[in-house]
């Protein structure tokens, strides 16, 4: 099974819904700066039966370095998050 990255999302669309390539390549960059803006502002996108975005906070916590076996502090941060919808998870099954 082979992986689709943008351009291979961009061209499939394209054929299936009659768009041309720019179109479908602007259509998708619109859609992912929103979802990039909502979720940096602290809010979430939910695709009714994909999935939503949402940010997560991460703590603080004690790492070890594989290398040296060193212990180091990872700092508390902001990731991105994303949980599947009940029809993606049943799909995937």
């Amino acid at each position: 099974m082979a992986n689709v990255n943008k351009e291979g999302l961009v061209e499939a669309l394209a054929d299936k819904t009659d768009l041309s390539k720019k179109d479908v390549a602007a259509v998708i960059e619109a859609l992912t700066d929103k979802i990039t803006e909502t979720i940096r502002g602290g809010g979430k996108v939910t695709l009714t039966g994909f999935g939503t975005f949402k940010v997560s906070k991460r703590a603080a916590r004690e790492g070890i370095n594989p290398q040296t076996k060193e212990k180091l502090q990872i700092p508390a941060m902001t990731v991105p998050k994303f949980t599947a919808g009940k029809a993606l998870k049943e799909a995937v099954r």
